[in-house]
C-alpha cells in the first residue's frame, strides 16, 4: 500500500557542491518556506590552485533564503562533508544535527574556530526523527569507513526522498552494528519518491570487503615484522583502521604512539566518547619513544596520500623533529590513493624505500564505499521512482546512472544533475526548474575568498614566467630621466649571468621612455604601458618567454 501524496507541488532538490568531483558535499532540500540542508563539506585544492589551503561551497543561494533555512543535518564525520561548516556558519548560522561520534569531531572544528558558543547543536540517535520545517528526517544506521555513518529518510509532503550518505555493506564491521537494511525495505514498502545514492565504487563489481579483513592482515604483517619499528600511515578520520591496529599492537605488546595532529584530535575524541578502546597504558607520548627498542612500538600518523605538510612526508624527506626513518623500520600505507594523489603517494614510497624502511603498501586497505551488488541491493529494497547519482565525478554518476536502469528504472526517471540544478520532483513529474549560484570559495591562510580567478591566474603566471621590475626615477615637471631605468629580475633570469640581456633590455626601456617624452605623453598609465609593451615585445624576440613586468614610477 502506497503512503498517500499530501502535496501536488514538488519538492526542490539543490546540490551546492559535491556532483561532478568527489569532496565538497552540499545539498539543499526545498519546500515552500523550509529549506534544509544535509552536509557542508570542503575539497582540497587541485595542482592549479597554488597556495590554495582548502576549497569550500558558495552558499549565495543559502544567504539569500537564510528565513527559511531550519538546519544542518550531516551524515558522518569526513572532511569532505563536514570541513565546510566552520565557514559557512559564520554565513549561514542555523542549529546542526549528526550522530554522537561525527558531533563530536563537528564540535572540535567548532572549538578551533569559535564557534561553540553561537552555534546549536543536537546528537541524533539511529532510528529517531526530527521535524524540521515542514520536513521530516529519520536517521538510518549504515557502515563506513567512519563509525555513527547514516542515512537519511527525509519525509516531505510531496513523499519520501532517501539519502544514503556515503556507505558500504559491512556484516562484520569493526564498531557498532551492521547497516539496517531492514529499515531501508520498510521504507521502500512506503513508497519512496526518490534516491540519492553514493556512487564512488559504482565502477567496481562485486561487493566491497568488509573492514575487519584489514585486521588480519595487520595480525600478518605484525607476526612477520616482529622485530622492526611498525609505522603505520591511515587516513585520521578512519577511526575503525585506528581500532584494528590497536588490536594488533594489543596482540604483539607493542605500545602506541599517534602522531599528526588532525590523528590526534580525532583519536583523543573518538577514545573519549568511547568508539576506540585502548587498554590503559598503551597509548604513549612520543616523547616516551626512546624508553622503548623498535619490536615494542607502533607509529599512527597521518600522510597516507602524500601530502606534503603530514606527518609521514616529514619523516620522508627529514624534516620531522622527533621522528627519523632507518633502516629496519617497516611502514604500512593503510589507503588508496585518491585520484590525482598518484604520484605524491609513489614519491613517498620511494624517498622511504631509500631510507632503507620496508613499505607495504597492497592489501592494507578496504574502501568505505559501496560497490555494484551492494547499490543494487539498496535499489530493491528502496523501490525508488526517481533516481538521482550523487557524490562522484561525472563518470561514476553516468554509470550509476546505467546501473539505476539495468534495475528497470525508467531512463527519464534517472537525473544526472550538476551542482547549482534545481531539480524539481513530485509524484507526477520531475524535471530541473532552475539554476542557483554555486561553485568554489578558495581559502588562503585566514582569507575566504579573496583569491579568485584573477589572482589564481597571477600567480600562474609569476610561477610559469617569473618577474621583471623596471624602477624609474623622473623629475617632477619636466618628466626628465633623473635615475634608472633599473630591472630587478625573479624567478626570470640569474641577473649575474645574463648581463648582456639585461644591458639590451635598459636599451629597450630608455628607448621606449625617450619616445613617450619626445610625444609629450605625461600620463604615467601610458608610460608604463609603453614600457610593458616594448619590454615584452623585446623579451620574447629573445628567449620566447613571457615574464610578468611591473614598471614603478618614481616622482622627485
Amino acid at each position: 500500500m502506497k503512503a498517500k501524496v499530501v502535496s501536488d507541488k514538488g519538492v526542490k532538490i539543490i546540490p551546492l557542491g559535491g556532483l561532478e568531483q568527489i569532496g565538497m558535499n552540499i545539498t539543499a532540500f526545498e519546500f515552500e518556506d523550509s529549506i534544509i540542508i544535509v552536509d557542508c563539506g570542503l575539497s582540497f585544492p587541485d595542482d592549479e590552485m597554488l597556495g590554495i589551503d582548502l576549497v569550500i561551497p558558495d552558499v549565495t543561494y543559502l544567504k539569500e533564503n537564510i528565513h527559511k533555512v531550519k538546519g544542518f543535518v550531516i551524515t558522518h564525520g569526513h572532511e569532505d562533508h563536514i570541513g565546510g561548516l566552520p565557514y559557512v556558519l559564520r554565513e549561514v548560522n542555523a542549529p546542526i544535527y549528526a550522530t554522537k561520534l561525527t558531533m563530536g569531531i563537528i564540535e572540535n572544528k567548532l572549538k578551533e574556530h569559535n564557534l561553540l558558543k553561537s552555534t546549536k547543536r543536537k546528537v541524533i540517535k539511529y532510528g529517531q526523527s526530527i521535524n524540521l520545517g515542514c520536513f521530516r528526517i529519520e536517521f538510518i544506521r549504515t557502515n563506513h569507513s567512519i563509525a555513527d555513518a547514516t542515512a537519511l529518510a527525509i519525509y516531505t509532503p510531496a513523499g519520501i526522498i532517501v539519502h544514503t550518505g556515503d556507505f558500504k555493506v559491512d556484516y562484520t564491521p569493526v564498531f557498532g552494528e551492521t547497516i539496517d537494511l531492514q529499515r531501508f525495505g520498510e521504507i521502500g514498502k512506503k513508497g519512496v519518491l526518490a534516491l540519492l545514492c553514493d556512487s564512488t565504487n559504482v565502477e567496481r563489481p562485486g561487493y566491497t570487503m568488509s573492514e575487519s579483513t584489514v585486521g588480519k592482515t595487520f595480525d600478518n604483517i605484525f607476526a612477520e615484522n616482529n622485530k622492526s619499528r611498525i609505522i603505520v600511515a591511515t587516513f585520521a578520520s578512519n577511526v575503525d583502521r585506528v581500532q584494528q591496529i590497536v588490536n594488533s599492537a594489543q596482540k604483539f605488546g607493542r605500545k602506541v604512539v599517534i602522531e599528526g595532529r588532525s590523528m590526534v584530535n580525532i583519536v583523543t575524541t573518538a577514545m573519549d566518547l568511547g568508539y576506540i578502546n585502548m587498554p590503559e597504558n598503551m597509548l604513549i607520548d612520543i616523547e616516551q619513544m626512546k624508553n622503548y627498542t623498535d619490536d615494542q612500538i607502533v607509529l599512527i600518523t597521518t600522510g597516507s596520500q602524500g601530502e606534503a605538510m603530514a606527518a609521514l612526508s616529514r619523516m620522508a624527506s627529514s624534516i620531522h623533529k622527533k621522528i627519523s626513518i632507518k633502516p629496519g623500520d617497516t611502514i604500512i600505507l593503510s589507503s588508496t590513493p585518491i585520484p590525482g594523489n598518484e604520484k605524491a603517494v609513489s614519491r613517498i614510497i620511494n624517498e622511504l624505500s631509500m631510507k632503507g624502511a620496508k613499505v607495504i603498501y597492497q592489501d592494507t586497505h578496504v574502501s568505505g564505499h559501496a560497490c555494484q551488488e551492494e547499490i543494487k541491493l539498496i535499489y530493491s529494497l528502496v523501490k525508488p521512482k526517481y533516481a538521482v547519482p550523487v557524490h562522484g565525478e561525472y563518470r561514476h554518476l553516468k554509470r550509476h546512472a546505467e546501473l539505476a536502469e539495468s534495475l528497470g528504472i525508467d531512463k527519464d526517471d534517472i537525473f544526472l544533475i550538476s551542482s547549482g540544478d534545481v531539480l524539481e520532483l513530485s509524484e507526477e513529474k520531475a524535471e530541473v526548474t532552475g539554476k542557483v549560484p554555486c561553485g568554489a570559495i578558495l581559502v588562503d591562510g585566514l582569507g575566504v575568498g579573496d583569491v579568485g580567478n584573477i589572482v589564481l591566474r597571477d600567480r600562474q603566471h609569476l610561477s610559469e614566467n617569473g618577474l621583471i621590475i623596471i624602477v624609474v626615477t623622473l623629475e617632477k615637471y619636466s618628466n626628465q630621466v633623473l635615475s634608472g631605468p633599473d630591472i630587478v629580475s625573479r624567478g626570470f633570469v640569474y641577473v649575474r649571468e645574463s648581463e648582456n640581456l639585461m644591458d639590451e633590455a635598459k636599451e629597450c626601456v630608455n628607448d621606449a621612455l625617450q619616445r613617450c617624452l619626445e610625444h609629450g605623453v605625461n600620463d604615467w598609465g601610458k608610460i608604463k604601458n609603453e614600457v610593458k609593451d616594448s619590454l615584452s615585445d623585446f623579451i620574447w624576440k629573445k628567449t620566447k618567454r613571457n615574464p610578468m613586468i611591473l614598471p614603478i614610477i618614481m616622482e622627485v
